[in-house]
């Protein structure tokens, strides 16, 4: 059961030394880019005709997946300057999906097929729902883990703690399912627009693998690599 997952896990974060930082972090997205760096505005020129093609489909997708969600994805280029190589999907305050990317990750990518994967992965990720999912996950956590700290007797800034905790292991135990569905759907997205989601897939091939860690957020890259092609081989 859930609850019993989350409990067993909270066990062996409790086993460990207190970290200095309990917020999660995400996996390096990137080696240090052996590559000239593009500026903003490269970077941003260089996405266009990407966007251009991907953007009606990943929307398409998502009326059709969805019901009552904000399909109106606004994608652009982080405008921060020496950011390290990242993409990532947000909502803004009216609700509107965001995929942002940050130069430094347009400038490593080797071919428009890994950056048109990398965006169909990001607009999958506002599809199936995963930001609200995540929050769900963490405060099911922190809620679970503060009950049995609350009935162990526990003071307050105990309590306070053990919630922290609680809502980490929460917020982490279901990334790496989530990563790999979104995986799965931005190959669709990401086929549907003309490009080669196996070939966009290789962009693994060069960022650091995070291995199957216990919590980890991401799964392993062959993991990914292989979801991508059976994923694809099928449409």
């Amino acid at each position: 059961m859930r609850w019993i997952a989350l409990v067993a896990a909270f066990s062996v974060v409790a086993a460990c030394d207190t970290p200095t930082d309990t917020a999660p972090k995400p996996a390096p997205t990137t080696t240090k880019s052996t590559v000239s760096r593009l500026s903003v505005d490269q970077a941003t020129k260089r996405l266009g005709p990407i966007k251009r093609r991907m953007e009606p489909i990943a929307e398409s997708e998502c009326r059709a997946r969805t019901s009552g969600a904000n399909c109106d994805f606004r994608i652009s280029v982080d405008q921060r300057r020496d950011v390290p190589a990242n993409a990532y999907q947000s909502v803004d305050s009216n609700g509107r999906p965001q995929i942002t990317f940050t130069a430094a990750l347009i400038s490593d990518v080797q071919n428009d097929h890994e950056l048109a994967f990398v965006m169909g992965h990001e607009a999958a990720h506002h599809i199936a729902g995963h930001l609200n999912r995540q929050q769900a996950d963490a405060a099911a956590g922190a809620l679970i883990v503060g009950v049995l700290a609350g009935l162990a007797g526990a003071n307050a800034a105990t309590l306070d703690a053990a919630m922290d905790a609680g809502a980490l292991v929460g917020s982490r135990a279901y990334s790496k399912n989530y990563e790999l569905e979104a995986d799965r759907l931005g190959t669709v997205i990401t086929k549907k627009s003309g490009y080669d989601p196996v070939r966009g897939a290789q962009y693994f091939t060069r960022i650091p693998d995070p291995g199957n860690v216990f919590l980890g957020t991401h799964p392993p890259n062959n993991q990914r690599i292989q979801t991508v092609r059976q994923t694809a081989a099928k449409m």
